[in-house]
């Protein structure tokens, strides 16, 4: 009788602690998987990467930053901020009628992983309904500010024929005021399809020249992310 205890304990025991490593591999699942419909890089296939620029601020580098791309031949990717776009539409037009390619960077710069289906849908909206009325351009690819996103966001981009876009590499050159680590960050590891994600910023336009060169040299071809989702 004491052995028959022992051993249905050591079954229970068994039976709890294989339980508890299913459901701790089960939640890390969850907390891995990602969205497939959230974009992080372009086609792996073909040589094209893609240096997207997102805008909400530094409208005194924008303009440098599109010589450059003249420079070098290359058109990319600029998603505009919906309330920085009202205030320079007439850049925003200069941006596309120089060739680049517009997407859709929210309204308010908020958080849209903390918000709800409604409010997800309206900044996305917002954003496409500027441009759309003064460009007269139905954009389809949508860069969450900060890179916040949830389901829901992505439900509400969906709905609203959008693309959810992330990227490979960050250069974070919105804190890091450093053209060499921009430029470190841009460069290292690039591989095909690769998005490198960018600001208007002096270290970024000090940096620029050389991350295009390094790019092109290294037989990779800077282009938008809708060429490199090809």
């Amino acid at each position: 009788m004491k052995k028959s205890r022992i051993i249905a304990n050591i079954v229970i025991v068994f039976m709890f602690v294989t339980l508890i490593a299913l459901g701790a591999s089960n939640v890390k699942a969850q907390k891995v998987q990602a969205d497939s419909r959230v974009i992080y890089a372009g086609n792996l296939d073909n040589v094209n990467v893609c240096f997207m620029i997102n805008v909400y601020q530094g409208n005194e580098y924008v303009k440098d930053m599109l010589d450059i791309l003249d420079i070098y031949k290359v058109k990319t990717t600029f998603f505009v901020g919906g309330c920085w776009a009202v205030n320079n539409i007439d850049l925003v037009r200069e941006i596309y009628l120089r060739g680049h390619e517009i997407g859709n960077h929210g309204f308010y710069h908020k958080e849209q992983d903390k918000l709800n289906y409604d409010a997800n849908r309206q900044e996305i909206k917002l954003c496409h309904d500027v441009i759309s009325k003064n460009l007269g351009l139905e954009m389809t690819l949508f860069a969450p500010p900060s890179g916040a996103y949830s389901k829901t966001t992505v439900d509400a981009a969906c709905e609203l024929n959008y693309s959810t876009i992330m990227w490979t590499h960050d250069t974070i050159d919105w804190r890091d005021q450093d053209e060499n680590l921009i430029y470190k960050r841009a460069s290292k590891d690039l591989s095909n399809g690769d998005l490198i994600l960018m600001h208007p910023t002096e270290k970024s336009v000090a940096a620029f020249k050389d991350i295009l060169a390094y790019a092109i040299n290294n037989g990779f071809n800077p282009t938008t992310v809708s060429e490199c989702l090809k």
